[in-house]
């Protein structure tokens, strides 16, 4: 077994993969990297929905995603435009966002139970020319002058039709004057909040995300191609969830079983009925599994499930441990990664991975640079020592769109990509994560940034100042919890606050505590003290014993 090398050169303490770099193809897109040799596998099944059995083979997918390219392509879009795809997972997901890319679009996923203001704000901020949904979110979409593309059976009058555009790409003539296509050309436009503030777009090339399935696939062995049925649960508009997925899966040539939405009785059935073998997951589903009775209403003997990954969200050692005992033969694999580095960073491969350290989020990937540094002086840090992680790759996304300062922020002079958490790597090339810079809730793996809703908190009429800061929650991992101070003579109670967010925000993204203060704690440069902050508020709840708020 290999070690890390570590260059000494100007005190540098760099630490590279113990397994050797793997060879990253030039010149192929995305779309045609996880195709290729779709060909061996067409009458295989590669998305198949966990309820309907709605299902697409590899023929179809390699068809419609060419069908839809050469219909977006007759629509008018051009290289680098981006689309929004507001969807939840459906089988047909993975089809359009490769179709978008092969068209050479820019794939945007939106959450489809984001707040229309949420929604507009990432087209705005995208500069986006189309928009794809379905018919229960078309009401969200329409005030948007943008034009939509509908996945429904019953037509909209509004809204170009799904399935017509696709016959219609059948009868079109041949896309010769297509631009064409290269690796270092943007294909996706994730929307990430970064290490601080508010939601940006992480402009992604073709390059990008084949270097990052490269890196994290290399592990794979020839027996596993065509034979791993993955859970497509973790939503698609993430990265985790079209690349750590669905572009995956297409490349090894397995199938996705398909979930819209997480119903832990629906779950359980869908593993056992379409023969699981590997879930990426996140801690609270894991939680369900330990602690809700409902999962002994099954014979857990008929799962197949070989592997779980979670990421997302750190996993709490008590679970881990309940996991384990529970379901004794499946594998706990933990993940670390970001939208910033293409999805996965860290991780433990399925095969050769040597011993899985406990509470360790994997070890470096082929490719890969990585150091730790300290954040005050920026110097970098020896082994067993916790800095600033920072990793340096060909995943490292070109930048944050139309953000220049927040990109210079992010990516240093040397390509290094800041990513805002804590971390260490020990002896034996097990790497951990520990403590966290950046400021962002992590709330069932969704990412919740205190900024967006201190703005919303503030425009509240009878808001003076208000801080947001997470607060521990066994079930959520964090709960995004407010101190607001009320203009004098306001009168307004914390439940109204609470409304008042969830009625401008996403579903998870509420606040769920709410505490009145007479100031808001800063330093001298005006930044809020989130942790002087958080521990008040914990203090004031175990004082006054506030029963703990509903985080459905």
């Amino acid at each position: 077994m290999g070690t890390c090398m570590e260059n000494f050169n100007e005190e540098e303490h760099i630490f590279r993969s113990k397994f050797k770099p793997v060879q990253v193809p030039d010149d192929v897109t995305l779309p045609e990297f996880v195709l290729e040799n779709a060909e061996l596998y067409a009458n295989k099944v590669a998305f198949v929905d966990g309820v309907s059995e709605k299902a697409m083979t590899y023929s179809e997918v390699v068809r419609d995603t060419k069908r839809l390219s050469k219909a977006l392509r007759s629509l008018g879009l051009r290289k680098g435009n981006v689309v929004i795809v507001v969807l939840p997972n459906v089988v047909e997901y993975g089809v359009i966002a490769l179709g978008i890319m092969a068209a050479g679009g820019v794939f945007s996923g939106a959450n489809p139970a984001s707040h229309v203001s949420e929604i507009k704000k990432q087209v705005d901020s995208a500069d986006a020319k189309l928009i794809v949904t379905d018919s229960t979110i078309y009401d969200k979409v329409k005030a948007l002058e943008l034009p939509v593309i509908v996945l429904a059976d019953e037509p909209i009058e509004e809204a170009m039709n799904y399935k017509k555009l696709l016959e219609a790409a059948d009868r079109a003539g041949d896309d010769s004057a297509k631009e064409p296509i290269h690796q270092n050309d943007l294909c996706a436009m994730p929307f990430s909040s970064g290490t601080t503030g508010l939601s940006k777009g992480v402009m992604l090339t073709h390059r990008n995300l084949v270097a990052n399935l490269c890196s994290t696939l290399f592990g794979v062995g020839q027996e596993m191609i065509g034979n791993v049925t993955t859970l497509g649960l973790i939503p698609f508009f993430h990265i985790y969830g079209i690349t750590g997925i669905c572009c995956a899966t297409l490349r090894n040539k397995g199938k996705v079983v398909v979930m819209g939405r997480y119903d832990l009785k629906t779950f359980i059935t869908a593993l056992i009925k379409h023969e699981v073998n590997f879930a990426p997951i996140v801690p609270p589903i894991i939680l369900g599994l330990v602690k809700n009775p409902i999962v002994d209403e099954f014979d857990l003997s008929k799962l197949k499930l070989q592997a779980i990954m979670t990421a997302a969200a750190p996993l709490a050692p008590e679970v881990l441990n309940a996991f384990k005992q529970k379901f004794p033969g499946v594998v706990v694999q933990e993940a670390y990664g970001l939208t910033e580095h293409s999805c996965i960073t860290l991780t433990h491969a399925i095969k050769d991975a040597g011993v899985l350290h406990k509470n360790s989020v994997g070890f470096i990937l082929p490719n890969l640079e990585v150091k730790f540094i300290d954040p005050d002086t920026g110097r970098s840090l020896p082994r067993n020592t916790p800095g600033e992680i920072c990793v340096r790759s060909q995943c490292v996304m070109q930048g944050y769109y139309k953000q220049v300062d927040e990109t210079a922020h992010t990516i240093d002079k040397d390509g290094w990509l800041h990513t805002g958490d804590v971390g260490y790597i020990d002896d034996e090339e097990n790497i951990f994560i520990v403590d966290r810079i950046k400021e962002l809730i992590k709330y069932k793996g969704f990412q919740v940034a205190p900024a967006e809703l201190e703005a919303i908190l503030l425009s509240h009429p009878s808001v003076e100042d208000a801080a947001v800061v997470p607060l521990p929650d066994e079930e959520a991992g964090e709960i995004p919890a407010a101190s607001v101070v009320v203009s004098r003579g306001a009168r307004v109670t914390e439940k109204e606050i609470m409304d008042y967010v969830a009625s401008n925000a996403a579903h998870y993204k509420k606040v769920r505590v709410v505490h009145f203060v007479e100031t808001i704690p800063k330093s001298p440069s005006g930044k809020i003290m989130r942790r002087l902050i958080k521990e008040r508020m914990v203090k004031k709840m175990k004082t006054n014993s506030t029963p703990k708020s509903n985080i459905s």
